[in-house]
């Protein structure tokens, strides 16, 4: 949008905007203190405190200028500039929190709609002019907030009742027709690697040559080291390295001359845009990294973090990846090929009384530490798991996590019990880490007719839970939470066998039960997993981890139940259900739903026009 200058007509204001629909609110201009602009536009009489305004934004960080919870500070211009739309002039003032970086460095303050602009103008007193509201009505006694949804518009001249989405694009038609402004399509990214740099982060290694001009420092040089000692901290801005003569004079590396290290620094963001490339090969001392690993290994299968990461981390981390690609370094393009991210971990404040985000800043972090003393972090770990899908939010809640301490208490006695009976014997009755080689199912050792009912329902029970946590643990959100489930099932199931049966000696049974157990139960319950695996004598030695052990696999057949819920129906209509046994013919499963009495009763004496007979699932009667 193009605003002129009621001073100065010869002038006129550029403004990128995402919201032209918001344009009749206009209440006044405001410039970035480096713009050009500032100077033309200063009045004589405001010039004063216009300069010293200026002067101290030259010392503050872009971060500084950037944070929402500062207060708004600024100065007018005393000149003011035409709303191209409506005729109206509105003053022009100068305010750090408008960045040169940003669009034109001018931006157009719309206080009712607009957050930030609207704690401004509560500052400086300006003018709140609502253009858009839910039903095109202004807001009785006054707006409180700032409004920033979609609506209808109001106050807005010919556009007055446009619903705001429509009346964007028409006002941008508007301003296209009468030269008050251009459709523009602007890609922004901001440069976080310079801009947040301390003078402690990742040195440039570069020397500035009066004669030579700019040249890297030697490999023999590196790496550089930043001075810890001696530092001054003025507040006045820009790098204390420049004022540490010692460090900063070095010999030109061409020419042997007088030269200037480079002072800035990259933040250490750098590091982290990069860092899984240097995890592949963390022991090479000669390189970063070696290619013939980087490209045996890249891309990472699966990435995950906070939503933040997804906009800051993970997108630097593609940048890198891409330009070392186009180097020659890498072969891959992206560096991840799967993203999950995470919910944040929230707890109850006692001091506000609301649920907040658990975070160092806010001093609310629970000590992980001292948790851990007491209830070991496998518990920890499944409560966080278990509480709620990854992808959600989790409020921690040290009652839920004592209760999964219980849970894995529950299975270090069932364990500890059968020990002691004798049942657990995997080198007597066969069941070792030898006997799955290939993947071939230990479990198809049982002969199924010879088994009691009991034994050949905690056989099956073991195969449903390694099916049902294998699909959990297989899905690209991770299901923890019911993956952990399925696992109390199978405990569930253990115990109630063990109660009934009352097992005394070796039993290949619950050998095979208890090393399935402890293997599905090891991705998220590491360290008691690993400690029973060994008690238990599944290891072949000290050495031998659970962790490196192959994943158990399951016999589809025997996750199914025998007897199933075989349901009636009248016209696609539901009328019962019953229990019959799985498999059971087609013909016979007709003849169960016409003796049924309840489908007697809504049969009637009804022509039976058809009969649909879906196997191990349904009988519907159409009359």
């Amino acid at each position: 949008l193009y605003f002129k200058v009621k001073e100065k007509p010869e002038l006129q204001v550029q403004v990128f905007t995402t919201r032209p629909d918001t344009t009749f609110g206009v209440s006044y201009l405001v410039l970035a203190p480096e713009n050009p602009l500032v100077a033309q536009l200063t009045t004589p009489e405001n010039k004063a405190k216009v300069d010293e305004y200026v002067e101290l934004s030259k010392k503050k960080t872009e971060l500084d200028r950037m944070t929402a919870e500062k207060t708004k500070t600024g100065v007018p211009t005393g000149s003011h500039v035409i709303n191209p739309f409506n005729g109206e002039a509105v003053p022009v003032l100068v305010s750090d929190y408008v960045l040169m970086s940003y669009g034109t460095g001018a931006v157009m303050g719309v206080p009712a709609h607009d957050e930030r602009d609207f704690a401004f103008a509560k500052v400086f007193k300006l003018s709140v002019t609502e253009v858009i509201s839910v039903d095109g009505k202004a807001t009785e006694d006054g707006m409180k907030a700032a409004y920033l949804e979609q609506g209808i518009m109001l106050n807005s001249g010919e556009f007055n009742g446009l619903g705001s989405a429509d009346a964007k694009q028409k006002m941008i038609a508007w301003a296209e027709k009468n030269q008050a402004g251009k459709e523009r399509t602007q890609f922004r990214l901001r440069d976080w690697l310079i801009s947040r740099q301390r003078y402690w982060g990742c040195p440039i290694p570069l020397v500035h040559c009066e004669k030579c001009g700019i040249n890297p420092v030697p490999e023999a040089s590196l790496p550089v080291i930043l001075p810890v000692e001696g530092v001054e901290f003025t507040g006045e801005g820009g790098s204390p390295l420049k004022k540490m003569t010692d460090w900063l004079t070095i010999d030109c590396p061409k020419c042997g001359g007088t030269a200037q290290r480079e002072t800035d620094t990259m933040d250490t963001f750098i590091d982290s845009s990069w860092y899984f490339l240097r995890y592949v090969d963390a022991k090479n001392p000669e390189a970063a990294f070696s290619q013939e690993k980087v490209n045996y290994w890249m891309p990472v299968d699966q990435y995950v973090g906070g939503v933040e990461h997804a906009i800051l981390h993970l997108l630097y981390s593609r940048f890198f990846t891409r330009a070392l690609r186009d180097m020659g370094l890498v072969k891959c393009a992206e560096p991840f090929t799967n993203l999950l991210s995470q919910g944040m971990v929230t707890m109850h404040s006692p001091i506000s009384g609301r649920i907040e985000k658990m975070s160092k800043s806010r001093g609310n972090v629970v000590g992980t530490l001292d948790f851990f003393k007491k209830y070991g972090a496998d518990a920890a770990r499944l409560f966080t798991l278990f509480a709620s899908p990854p992808e959600q939010e989790l409020e921690w809640n040290e009652d839920g996590a004592v209760g999964q301490y219980r849970f894995l208490g529950r299975i270090w006695r069932l364990v500890d019990e059968l020990r002691e009976k004798g049942c657990i014997n995997a080198a007597s009755v066969g069941i070792s880490n030898a006997k799955d080689s290939g993947g071939k199912n230990i479990g198809c050792s049982f002969d199924l007719a010879s088994m009691s009912v009991a034994d050949k329902a905690l056989l099956k029970q073991v195969h449903k839970a390694v099916k049902a946590v294998t699909n959990d643990l297989g899905k690209e959100d991770y299901g923890f939470n019911t993956a952990i489930a399925r696992c109390m099932e199978l405990v569930n199931a253990l115990y109630k066998y063990v109660q009934e049966v009352n097992p005394q000696g070796p039993s290949a049974l619950l050998t095979f039960a208890i090393r399935n157990l402890l293997l599905i139960m090891a991705p998220m319950a590491p360290h008691i997993s690993e400690e029973l695996w060994h008690q238990c004598s599944y290891a072949k030695d000290d050495s031998d981890s659970i962790h490196v052990t192959t994943w158990p696999t399951f016999e589809e057949a025997l996750t199914y139940d025998d007897d199933i819920e075989l349901v009636l129906q009248v016209n696609g209509k539901i009328v019962t259900k019953i229990g019959v046994t799985r498999g059971i013919a087609k013909d016979k499963a007709e003849a169960i739903a016409f003796a049924d009495e309840k489908m007697k009763a809504k049969l009637g004496d009804s022509p039976v026009r058809k009969v649909i007979v879906v196997p191990d699932k349904l009988v519907n009667i159409v009359i």
